[in-house]
């Protein structure tokens, strides 16, 4: 006997709340670092995150760089790693490093009552770092490693072919070091690298917690005072300009999965027309229930998980869409992709569609700053693009505002299937004619 069927009213969506200001001091300090702290009570924690411009279109830099990253807690004049890890953790703290093409960037986090003692060890880190020779050797094989590891999935040889397709030569084509750059690379690289780059000058510090923000600031500027200089002058040309061309397809012979990666370029988050991109996005493929889901997903079934995104960088923004997918319908999946992006780019979609979006984009924005973490990462990431906590505060509004016009619009604009430069890494024998049937392969 079956089960009676549940009649469920699904709630209409709420009005959303106004975004409380937040409570922050902005100031540079004179050592040119710039230095923002937010106060949020409610843990008695503190999140941390200096960002430093590390881009730069030197020959090995992106090998350099990531054995930097990999290296900087190795040792300083005081202590050597295993030194490092226990001083952190008695403070109660976490600390780390992360680098790609536009920052290094130090992610921490530590009990309030002991920030001090967390910033003593971030300054001897920065001022003092020796990269000792036997400690770069090792992390260069494990570098190595992981980057052979890496580059055995589809997913990853996908992404960097479309970013070669999308940006060329240009250092933003280069998200992984290739490993005989990195077998290259010695320890007095390093050393250089970090004494070329790791400045205060142009970075931004990004204190979130449960602290005083004045005191705050002056502990900074005194803790950090030996921290000076400003990092070398980055000579990185412009970002071309996307040239869609015909569909790259990658060679995986055997593989029983194809992966589809499109990119273009996009609006920058201080653009007046990117709440528009946004919501428009997020209809296309950006949440669970956006129409390239609904479609390949739900309906057809033919991929357990397609997305599209906004991606930001110093230097400009992209529009990516992927999705993996069996071999056997790598073709009709290239279809109904191409149908949807058609479908998006000249029919203005409807108003359940748009209130839905702009909710999820409202309501995700505030919970990815509700948390001391997400708030200090998300300032971080806005700081390199020049913005701030005013943009945090007024994008909800400027959301809001959006009409069906804009967002078709940016629809017309962003979404036509002839803008997307386009890769495919799959088996090429039994993919290359349902593909070249949709459109020119090589």
């Amino acid at each position: 006997m079956s089960a009676p069927a549940l009649n469920v009213t699904v709630p209409a969506l709420g009005t959303a709340r106004r975004v409380r200001k937040l409570a922050t001091l902005d100031r540079t300090l004179d050592s040119g670092l710039h230095l923002l702290v937010v106060r949020k009570p409610g843990v008695p924690l503190v999140e941390v995150r200096l960002r430093m411009p590390f881009l730069s279109a030197r020959a090995g830099h992106a090998a350099r760089a990531t054995l930097l990253s990999d290296a900087v807690l190795t040792g300083t004049a005081g202590h050597d790693r295993a030194g490092l890890a226990a001083a952190v953790q008695r403070l109660g703290g976490d600390i780390g490093f992360g680098v790609d093409a536009d920052r290094l960037q130090l992610s921490g986090n530590v009990l309030a009552t002991n920030l001090r003692g967390f910033l003593d060890v971030v300054a001897e880190v920065l001022t003092g770092a020796t990269y000792p020779n036997r400690e770069v050797l090792a992390e260069r094989e494990r570098l190595i490693e992981r980057l052979t590891i890496a580059r055995s999935r589809a997913g990853v040889v996908a992404a960097e072919a479309l970013a070669h397709r999308m940006w060329g030569d240009h250092p933003y084509a280069l998200d992984l070091p290739e490993a005989d750059d990195v077998q290259a690379v010695t320890a007095a690289q390093v050393r250089r690298l970090h004494g070329d780059l790791a400045r205060p000058g142009n970075a931004t510090l990004v204190i979130v917690g449960d602290v005083s923000a004045a005191r705050t600031a002056d502990l900074v500027a005194k803790t950090l005072a030996g921290w000076t200089g400003t990092a070398a002058t980055a000579r990185v040309p412009a970002l071309p300009t996307v040239e869609s061309g015909p569909l790259l397809l990658v060679d995986r012979p055997g593989s029983v999965q194809s992966s589809l990666r499109l990119g273009t370029s996009a609006l920058r988050r201080d653009d007046e027309g990117y709440p528009a991109l946004q919501l428009a996005n997020l209809i296309f493929g950006g949440y669970f229930s956006s129409r390239w889901t609904e479609n390949i997903r739900e309906d057809k079934g033919y991929t357990y998980g397609p997305h599209s995104g906004l991606d930001h960088h110093s230097l400009g923004s992209t529009l990516q869409l992927q999705a993996d997918v069996a071999t056997e319908v790598t073709g009709p999946a290239m279809l109904e992709t191409y149908y949807e992006l058609g479908r998006l780019a000249s029919l203005a979609p409807s108003d359940d569609e748009i209130e839905s979006a702009r909710q999820y984009a409202i309501g995700t924005l505030a919970l990815s700053t509700a948390t001391q973490s997400g708030l200090a990462s998300t300032l971080a990431s806005l700081a390199g693009v020049g913005l701030g906590p005013d943009w945090l505060a007024e994008h909800p509004r400027r959301l809001a505002k959006v009409t069906r016009d804009e967002i078709a619009a940016a629809g017309a604009e962003f979404f036509a299937p002839t803008r997307f430069a386009t890769v495919v890494v799959g088996d090429s024998d039994a993919v290359r004619a349902p593909l070249a049937a949709l459109t020119p392969v090589e």
